[in-house]
């Protein structure tokens, strides 16, 4: 017999609900969370049946457990599925049926799935992006230490380069004898998380192979090994996508746009969206503002989008445009297999 299955997983424990082949509900239990009890309780129905299974909270080792148990793990946006099932009451019992009815009609909402191998992977760059939060909160604050007492380098020497803490380590006696003990605790934390940087950057060249879809990713203006590695482990399969504008939506480089009685806004760039590739177009976009005016970059079609959209709009306008010719151009060269070229005039670059 052929069986539909739903969980509703929670932190302690998940709700099940198994379905027949006719869409009738044959089962329903509640599984807490103990080491193979989920696995122990899905190798009872036949290999490869399907389990929906809610894209949020600790879905990572659950799908593990579906997998070993012979099943086929299907992961549900969440929020398009709670709209189909259109439940006026919420119960786990409910949401576990609806789930498995919504996938024994065939309408379930799934989104990609990485294999087990790949989920791994991927936290080595996710942990560096988080890392280089940390680094970056406290380099503001050091410059905001700084500036409270108007103290700073001579010239355009970095505060974080080796002149630029010598400079540190020899002013440190111009501020308020607490304020410099604070300032030298950062100095040190940020050390050890540069540190951390540099350990982890090694780790991902060596776990992680520079496949071809890399070296076409660092192809593109402002991507270099990190970024590829990010782009590519999270990208998956550029297949699932019909479109560059569906990618770069789903990369969050798009404005959310409300449109009314002939009056179209476009708002912010959209926070529903994959995290960490934003996070990679933006950081590249940055990139090319900063190095504009380079030797080598001024002619670039990247460069002239962004100093045409600065002059009108500003800085994060542009970054934001610069992220989104990104993506668009990341879903060409991908779907493709050709490296990212310029354009000799104005224009969209093309792969």
């Amino acid at each position: 017999m052929d069986y539909r299955i739903g969980c509703d997983a929670h932190k302690h424990y998940s709700q099940f609900a198994v379905l027949d082949e006719e869409g009738r509900l044959f089962h329903q239990a509640r599984v807490d969370h103990q080491p193979g009890a989920i696995r122990t309780f899905l190798e009872a129905h036949p290999n490869g049946t399907p389990v929906a299974l809610e894209s949020v909270g600790n879905w990572y080792w659950i799908a593990d457990e579906i997998e070993a148990a012979g099943c086929l793990p299907l992961l549900t946006h969440a929020a398009k599925a709670k709209l189909m099932m259109g439940h006026v009451d919420k119960t786990d019992k409910l949401d576990a049926r609806g789930l498995a009815t919504l996938l024994h009609n065939g309408t379930l909402p799934t989104v990609w799935l990485p294999p087990g191998a790949v989920r791994d992977q991927r936290e080595l760059p996710r942990t560096r992006m988080a890392l280089v939060r940390i680094r970056t909160a406290l380099k503001n604050r050091v410059h905001s230490t700084l500036a409270k007492y108007a103290l700073a380098p001579e010239g355009e020497i970095d505060v974080f380069s080796q002149k630029g803490r010598t400079w540190l380590q020899a002013d440190l006696g111009r501020l308020p004898a607490e304020t410099a003990l604070c300032l030298t605790q950062e100095l040190e934390l940020l050390d050890q998380v540069q540190a951390q940087i540099v350990t982890l950057e090694g780790r991902i060249r060596q776990a992680i192979e520079d496949t071809p879809a890399m070296q076409l990713l660092k192809t593109l203006p402002g991507v270099g090994n990190i970024l590829a590695v990010v782009v590519e482990r999270e990208v998956g399969s550029i297949e699932r996508f019909p479109s560059a504008g569906h990618f770069a939506s789903y990369a969050g480089a798009t404005p959310s746009v409300h449109s009314s009685g002939g009056k179209t806004h476009y708002g912010r760039m959209r926070h529903q969206a994959n995290q960490y590739l934003k996070w990679a177009f933006i950081e590249a976009a940055n990139v090319v503002a900063r190095h504009r005016t380079s030797p080598g970059w001024r002619s670039k079609h990247v460069v002239r989008l962004y100093e045409r959209i600065r002059s009108r709009k500003g800085h994060a306008i542009a970054v934001g445009a610069v992220a989104r010719h990104l993506a668009e151009a990341t879903y060409s060269i991908l779907k493709k297999g050709e490296a990212y070229r310029e354009l000799p005039s104005s224009g969209r670059a093309r792969a």
